[in-house]
């Protein structure tokens, strides 16, 4: 039987309002039916700090120190909380939720989908495995001590001998899923730890120090130099495998384009959207 058709794409470096808004725009077209599901890689220039599309900048983010440090900020149409997008490849799938064989329930759709990332990580000789948190962990995710991404694994997110080494976060908007996140290639702990507010110095000193502990980037987990390109091949074929689809090459048209601009515009380059809580 022949293999489900899906469209990839590799942005390379966008700006933080670039990158959210063709996130949308996909999912948009795919809604109307003018594109298929969607398999993206992207990166950030600047670095940025994205956060949660619930998240109150004034108690979590220090908005000063990522001033400070020259940082992007976006607010992400997806839940979730704040992540440092620095030294990382971030993916995107964008796939109707009457695809085929694709759970209605979010923790369960997370589980299909994230199944080309632990693909990935194997193709590069990495042991990743599903998250599955214990009862404390849960509870620390329904009230969390920092504003830090990378604080906790959540359910089906990729660990390594149990440190989170991917994230992800996902929305359903018009019958489509959107789920995306950060494959980690380096860790900066003091620099993310930094960008947070915390309601205690000791709090933030013990979230800096346990951090590594909770999670690691792909250079510390093998003795050898992966690259970003490297690791594009690598996720991209462990997609294919996991979701048993073959992946083309998508180049959006002119008045495509125009939607990602618009939505850009209107909402990730605009303040009203990205300091709204």
């Amino acid at each position: 039987m022949a293999k489900f058709v899906w469209h990839y794409v590799d942005s390379g470096k966008c700006s933080p309002s670039y990158n959210m808004a063709l996130d949308e725009a996909l999912l948009d077209l795919h809604s109307r039916g003018e594109i298929g599901p969607v398999l993206r890689f992207y990166e950030w220039s600047p670095a940025t700090l994205s956060i949660g599309y619930f998240q109150r900048i004034e108690k979590d983010i220090d908005m000063e120190k990522v001033k400070e440090l020259g940082l992007g900020f976006v607010r992400r149409p997806t839940g979730g909380r704040g992540v440092l997008h620095e030294h990382e490849l971030t993916y995107s799938v964008i796939v109707s939720e009457n695809y085929p064989e694709m759970p209605e329930t979010v923790t369960e759709a997370y589980r299909v989908i994230s199944g080309g990332l632990l693909e990935g990580f194997r193709n590069l000789g990495l042991q990743a495995e599903f998250s599955i948190p214990d009862s404390d962990v849960t509870n620390q995710l329904r009230n969390p001590k920092s504003g830090v991404c990378f604080d906790a694994p959540s359910w089906y997110e990729l660990v390594v001998e149990g440190k989170k080494v991917a994230g992800s976060a996902q929305t359903r908007q018009k019958g489509v899923i959107l789920q995306h996140g950060a494959i980690l290639l380096s860790l900066d702990v003091d620099k993310l730890t930094s960008i947070f507010k915390y309601s205690s110095e000791a709090l933030k000193e013990r979230v800096r120090r346990t951090l590594p502990d909770r999670a690691i980037a792909i250079d510390r987990l093998s003795d050898r130099d992966i690259t970003i390109d490297e690791c594009k091949v690598a996720f991209s074929q462990g997609f294919e495998k996991s979701l048993d689809i073959t992946l083309e090459p998508l180049e959006l048209t002119d008045e495509q384009m125009e939607l990602v601009r618009q939505i850009e515009k209107e909402k990730y380059a605009n303040d009203e959207w990205n300091f709204k809580k």
